[in-house]
């Protein structure tokens, strides 16, 4: 069920604590681009690193790739891009607001009582699924769907809309050829295909990885970073005999909700969607969708792409593109299943399952706190060192333990208001351990760590805290 406070409320509490600005806000912001902060930064950074060596790292026959942005125009051309990556688009002509088909009956879906929401989308899949324009404009006529500016259902036609970005690459304009931002990471893999598989003797099945910033003109871009013009994806393709497609299919469906789970998110905030209309490469195709603040939204996508692309690429280059198998002695065009995630969405995810407000108060006293509670391996920063107070040589510990530690991790210091405010701030940031130096340290060589979670706090040996947090942020055991 969708809750547009909580959302509000995470949207804001990035901005406080330098998580996501908009984009060029001081020029009034740029619509649905964003830029993220200096703890954004290092939270995006976290997720990719994470799912990078979950691919690269931890299966042995998976390698990545960093493709350029920029590509010949006709590998568009075969990739199916220039004639069918397209939207629905319909317009009302009293507020000239455009809409995504698709969003607008969804946002109109979760005004109804569930049943009819439910039946009401599973009349737009059918429509969708055989490009049944008019059908759409008469679903939505007859059930009233009003624009949300003007208040009338004034609409025009539906028609498509190409979401790719094109451009001019050249330094004269006669000498211009149109260019396209790319729509997606996969393509720079596909056309990569036999360079990868040559130069690392690979044997089939393998997997080719990437991660990178693709661009799509989005109709209505909205949900903050759930959907934007610019955004990263993390990308993998996985190589496959024709036949086994299946097979790999329900592997990768299986191991991908293992990644995810392995974020510590409950199992039923996530579920699995499979496709009714199926894109023009798949065979088959489903998303693992997580219960954000507005709802069950994709944040994965699992296809089976069969021979598709390499089949395009090897008819419009003139390029042979085949593998030739050892193992049977003949040469084929391998299928391939995708795994796509989109980074700036998990971000969204991890933000979502992270943000609690929590009511303190006792009997006694009222007290309350915002806590980020991001997996430790994931936070933007793992250890904050507190000197107790400025002076009697606290600072000095406190520095020098920060310097054993930074290079193993991001580390933060601070040492200005109380202990408590302090441990606020950190709790709003999302820093699972805090360490307090006071004057016992001086004595003993102990310290209090501050769990984040629990607020607990222990006495423990200043020599082991290094070690501590690194156990606590391992990545892979």
């Amino acid at each position: 069920m969708a809750n547009d406070n909580k959302l509000q409320n995470i949207i804001a509490h990035c901005k406080e604590y330098g998580f996501v600005f908009q984009s060029s806000e001081i020029y009034d912001g740029l619509s649905a681009v964003y830029d993220y902060g200096q703890l954004g930064a290092e939270l995006k950074k976290n997720i990719r690193d994470y799912w990078w060596r979950s691919m690269t790292q931890m299966q042995e026959n998976i390698v990545g790739i960093d493709a350029a942005i920029f590509m010949h125009p006709t590998v568009w051309k075969a990739s199916g891009h220039v004639d069918n990556f397209s939207d629905p688009m319909i317009d009302n002509k009293d507020s000239q607001k455009r809409y995504r088909v698709d969003h607008l009956i969804e946002g109109f879906a979760e005004t109804l009582d569930t049943d009819k929401g439910e039946a009401l989308l599973q009349q737009m899949d059918a429509l969708l699924a055989t490009n049944d324009f008019d059908g759409l404009k008469q679903l939505i006529e007859n059930n009233r769907i009003s624009c949300a500016v003007s208040n009338t259902c004034n609409w025009t036609e539906v028609r498509q809309f190409n979401l790719m970005f094109a451009t001019e690459m050249g330094s004269l304009s006669e000498e211009t050829n149109v260019v396209y931002l790319r729509p997606e990471t996969a393509q720079g893999i596909f056309v990569n295909f036999l360079n990868v598989q040559k130069s690392g003797r690979m044997k089939i099945p393998f997997g080719i990885a990437q991660t990178g910033k693709a661009f799509r003109n989005e109709i209505v871009a909205r949900g903050f970073i759930f959907r934007m013009r610019e955004f990263e994806q993390m990308e993998m393709q996985f190589f496959v005999k024709p036949g086994t497609q299946k097979e790999w299919y329900e592997y990768w469906k299986e191991t991908r909700m293992k990644w995810h789970l392995s974020l510590g998110i409950s199992p039923d905030r996530y579920r699995f969607h499979d496709h009714v209309k199926l894109a023009h490469y798949a065979d088959m195709a489903c998303d693992i969708e997580y219960d954000f603040p507005m709802g069950f939204k994709e944040v994965e996508g699992i296809h089976s792409r069969t021979d598709f692309d390499l089949k395009n690429h090897q008819q419009f280059s003139g390029k042979k593109l085949t593998y030739f198998d050892t193992d049977i002695n003949q040469h084929y065009i391998p299928y391939v299943v995708e795994t796509s995630i989109g980074l700036d969405r998990t971000i969204l995810m991890v933000l979502s399952e992270a943000y609690k407000e929590e009511d303190l108060s006792t009997e006694d006293k009222k007290d309350s706190r915002v806590v980020l509670g991001f997996p430790a391996m994931l936070a933007p920063i793992k250890l904050a060192v507190l000197p107790l107070t400025k002076k009697d040589g606290l600072p000095e510990i406190a520095r020098e333990l920060i310097d054993q530690c930074k290079p193993a991790f991001k580390c933060f210091y601070e040492e200005k208001d109380s202990i408590g405010k302090r441990y606020r701030r950190q709790d709003a940031i999302g820093t699972p351990f805090c360490i307090t130096i006071d004057h016992q340290t001086k004595e003993d060589q102990t310290v209090t760590i501050r769990y984040r979670d629990s607020m607990l706090q222990e006495r423990i040996s200043l020599s082991s805290v290094k070690q501590l947090v690194l156990d606590k942020i391992q990545m892979f055991s």
